[in-house]
């Protein structure tokens, strides 16, 4: 009996991989044929639950641009291919039009697919129905009148690809988190009819074997990729450097195998990849290639520093479009263009603290890439800290530093106050870590004002033995609450020789500042308090206690609660950001390993060991 239970229940599995199998390579097919890749780009998919798709249908489309499959149906993937098409060109044709009879305007909508298909003779219907014979001067708006005049044929109820009788077009109520701007459907599907029309001309010149064949994207009549960087070149001195560095490969196949909807750089390859089945103009172009060139030249690979890479490149994004648009460069394309005003004038930094609290709806945005991707690519691993991409990275910095020089010099085009201050920045060697440590203490600090004493017998000089000289000393009230706290996170995951060094040049500069006593508490899974202690001990002779997980917040909390420690004394926040959020009351600095960041926004500075 439990044999026969596996064997059912492998048939089933069998079965299920199938399906989906069937509707991937259905997926693919339409993926492949140049007339559906641009409305392709702007649909998005959903197979699970909660999903409109009737039972036992193949596909609804939804005004806002969602098609629902229904992977438990049985279908071929030629079928699949037909339905997801059919979907498809119920958006590109316009067909979401609100009418007295809805029932009928969908089938006469099916009807007028259901030839286009057929003439185009992609798929196979469903049912195994022939193509719809409504003559060849029909269109949608007769075929309606006629059904409700005279009522809807039955033989025509099977070409919707939901159920039969069903409607396949459903109204959707738009989410507060999806995008305002709704992509011009018709405008995708003119722009694919186009790039169908340039392969099956090179099918038939025998330049390519199939409309699957993305080659002919390489042609000259699209070169336009090129010919946008030869304008970067000669019209925008800041990037000109820069463009001249990067080749361009406009290939549909390879867009098409790393997902790229419109466009995306790989800084480590120095190469910018555009999708010419982007159908983009000659201002998006121009828009797209310099949007990508200021990723690369900004550093914002190397400055990502732990983030979620994704929302770290939507934050970027939107500080360079709104440089671009204030700058007046190109146009930007509708994929992709990710502007807000609300965000002007703040850093990517700022606006990806800002975003990382809304993953909801900032899933939903797409990069030039597109949704849920980003358009930086290159190695996961950090390549930048490696040699060659250490000279790489100074590379762009230095074009990006020459270009603003001969732009200004020339007065070659407006430039945002914000970028010109960012570039600036990158091009000024960074502050060492141990130096702005050195300035918090400074400002914590003040230097000790010493007076003469004789309390005690000072020194004599030789000559006039007889005389008492005085000696300068501190007063010993001015040294209460001379003190600070150190908190330091002991989980294993802190470098046991990047603590030895914080805590060696915490020390130091404890001694420098005549700080007579530092309160230590050790935290990882609990807070260990070491009581205050002597500078020089601790870096000698304190042991790391814990090694469990990282919970910070009682050590701050057994600080700012403690009676003898000052109510205005900072406190120093040893980690490597792998903890928990930290709440801190009294003034405070954090110091972390360079390379980590903070799971929280920061209110005091962050120092980065090196």
């Amino acid at each position: 009996m439990a044999r026969r239970h596996r064997s059912q229940a492998k048939k089933k599995t069998n079965k299920k991989e199938k399906r989906e199998e069937n509707l991937a390579q259905g997926r693919r097919m339409v993926w492949q044929h140049p007339m559906f890749w641009q409305l392709n780009c702007y649909v998005y998919t959903r197979e699970k639950y909660p999903n409109p798709c009737p039972r036992n249908g193949l596909i609804v489309v939804s005004d806002q641009g969602g098609l629902y499959a229904n992977p438990n149906t049985e279908a071929t993937p030629t079928e699949w291919a037909y339905a997801i098409a059919h979907g498809l060109l119920h958006l590109g044709m316009g067909h979401f039009e609100e009418r007295e009879n809805q029932l009928a305007w969908n089938v006469a909508c099916d009807l007028i697919i259901g030839r286009f298909l057929a003439e185009l003779k992609f798929g196979k219907q469903p049912l195994g129905l022939p193509a719809p014979n409504i003559g060849a001067g029909q269109t949608e708006e007769t075929l309606y009148e006629r059904f409700c005049r005279d009522g809807i044929p039955e033989h025509y109820l099977g070409y919707t690809t939901a159920v039969e009788g069903q409607p396949d077009m459903i109204w959707e109520k738009k989410s507060s988190d999806w995008d305002d701007d709704e992509p011009d459907w018709p405008r995708l599907f003119g722009l694919g009819l186009k790039q169908a029309v340039f392969a099956a001309i090179d099918v038939a010149g025998g330049q390519i074997e199939s409309l699957a064949d993305g080659r002919y994207y390489n042609s000259d009549r699209n070169s336009s990729g090129k010919e946008a960087k030869n304008w970067v070149i000669n019209h925008l001195p800041l990037l000109g450097a820069l463009a001249s560095s990067f080749e361009v490969v406009e290939d549909q196949r390879v867009c098409q195998q790393m997902s790229i909807s419109v466009a995306a750089v790989d800084a480590h390859l120095q190469t910018i990849y555009i999708n010419p089945a982007a159908g983009l103009d000659e201002e998006q172009f121009r828009f797209v290639m310099a949007h990508e060139l200021l990723h690369v030249g900004l550093c914002h690979q190397p400055r990502q520093e732990g983030r979620d890479p994704y929302l770290w490149n939507v934050a970027c994004d939107y500080v360079i479009n709104g440089w671009l648009i204030e700058m007046g460069i190109g146009e930007m394309p509708p994929l992709g263009g990710l502007l807000d005003s609300d965000l002007k004038g703040l850093s990517a930094e700022a606006i990806y603290d800002r975003i990382v609290g809304d993953m909801r709806r900032m899933s939903r945005l797409a990069t030039l890439r597109g949704k849920g991707l980003g358009d930086m690519m290159g190695p996961s691993d950090e390549w930048w800290k490696s040699r060659d991409g250490v000279a790489l990275d100074d590379f762009y910095r230095r074009c990006l530093g020459q270009g603003l020089v001969y732009q200004e010099e020339h007065g070659r085009g407006y430039l945002p106050a914000g970028l010109i201050e960012e570039i600036r920045a990158l091009s000024q060697p960074p502050i060492p870590w141990d130096v702005e440590l050195a300035r918090w203490f400074d400002a914590m600090f003040a230097p000790l004002e010493k007076v003469r004493s004789y309390a005690r017998l000072s020194r004599r000089q030789s000559s006039t033995p007889d005389i008492p000289r005085p000696r300068w000393v501190t007063r010993p009230e001015d040294e209460d609450g001379r003190t600070f706290g150190v908190v330091l996170d002991t989980s294993g995951s802190m470098d046991q020789k990047l603590l030895a060094k914080a805590l060696g040049t915490i020390a130091s500069y404890s001694i420098a500042h005549e700080v007579p006593a530092v309160r230590v508490v050790f935290c990882d899974a609990a807070a260990y308090d070491q009581g205050y202690m002597p500078p020089e001990d601790i870096a000698g002779r304190v042991r790391v206690r814990g090694r469990g997980g990282t919970i910070l917040q009682p050590g701050v909390d057994l600080l700012e609660k403690s009676d003898d420690f000052p109510g205005d004394g900072p406190i120093l926040v040893i980690t490597d950001g792998e903890c928990d959020r930290i709440r801190i009351r009294h003034e405070h600095a954090f110091l972390i390993p360079d390379g980590c960041r903070l799971p929280f926004p920061a209110r005091g500075p962050v120092f980065k060991m090196s």
